[in-house]
């Protein structure tokens, strides 16, 4: 039970979701009665408990009234809690960003553990400003040349939490990530240069699944697992080709990508990479050779 206000606006979130489910459990109170009770139509209750919207001190203190929760040190923790999750991350990017990517977002500032899977272009984490810029104009290509601006801008934004110096990073990329020309020669080989530093970090672990290995599970679509030192659940984001995402915080999708994630992790090329990194970037433009993993 939460009595302190440690963490995000968005792992507060979370916990205080947690909680309030809960006590209405615990109270034997169907989210329809619940709803009547508090005169809210039934979509609040549930986006509530679903972690998608915050709750209002006022209205907290009636629904915890509701559900009888009268101890005063479980109230102030559940009070704190609500205050604190209204102050989520990234609202300035509201009109170019979707609810499901803001959330995103959210969890990506505060999680403990990132793992990352992509197969086709960079994670955001790891993108240069003009790598950032091909990738937005090729998928957005009727955007504004200011919106493509505030969508980089966004986007170095987040890199911030690179410096987080009590979280780690694991990226396993498709060899073609590393291989694909986004921008040009000039801006692929600055940002491989780039990555090649972010990988020689000792909390920033990138690993590569070379062409040799073949098809392999997660080709189906990019995916990110946050895990949190908090007790809130891992929360697992997968991409889709269409441009949306499927979002999920139950325990058996959890189980089911870490599963698959650890098995990239085994197979993928995890020594030497920042120097297999530099030596693709020396030989963009040129033909491509196999990945060879340089002698100890």
């Amino acid at each position: 039970m939460a009595t302190a206000t440690a963490g995000s606006a968005a792992v507060q979130r979370l916990r205080l979701r947690t909680e309030l489910r809960e006590a209405r459990l615990a109270a034997d109170l169907t989210q329809r009665q619940v709803a009547d009770q508090m005169e809210w139509s039934p979509s609040k209750l549930l986006r509530i408990e679903a972690g998608e919207v915050g709750i209002t001190v006022n209205d907290l203190r009636l629904l915890l009234t509701f559900y009888g929760v009268e101890d005063p040190g479980r109230v102030n923790g559940l009070l704190e809690l609500a205050r604190g999750s209204r102050k989520m991350p990234f609202t300035e990017y509201r009109d170019i960003y979707p609810k499901d990517f803001l959330d995103f977002l959210a969890m990506e500032a505060s999680a403990w553990i990132n793992r990352t899977f992509q197969s086709m272009v960079l994670p955001g984490l790891l993108q240069t400003e003009e790598y950032a810029a091909a990738i937005i104009r090729a998928y957005s290509p009727n955007e504004s040349a200011e919106q493509v601006d505030r969508m980089v801008e966004a986007r170095m934004l987040r890199q911030d939490v690179l410096d987080n110096e009590q979280a780690q990073f694991f990226f396993t990329l498709d060899e073609s990530v590393i291989r694909r020309q986004v921008g040009g020669p000039k801006v692929m080989r600055a940002q491989l240069r780039q990555l090649a530093e972010l990988a020689a970090r000792p909390r920033v672990n990138v690993m590569i699944q070379p062409f040799s290995l073949g098809a392999h599970a997660a080709l189906a679509g990019p995916f990110t697992l946050f895990e949190f030192k908090e007790d809130v659940p891992t929360f697992v984001y997968l991409e889709n080709p269409r441009g949306n995402a499927t979002i999920s915080t139950a325990p058996e999708d959890a189980a089911t990508y870490i599963d698959l994630f650890q098995d990239l992790e085994a197979k993928a090329i995890k020594e030497h990479v920042p120097e297999i990194l530099l030596r693709v970037a020396d030989g963009v433009g040129s033909p491509q050779a196999d990945l060879i993993v340089p002698d100890a």
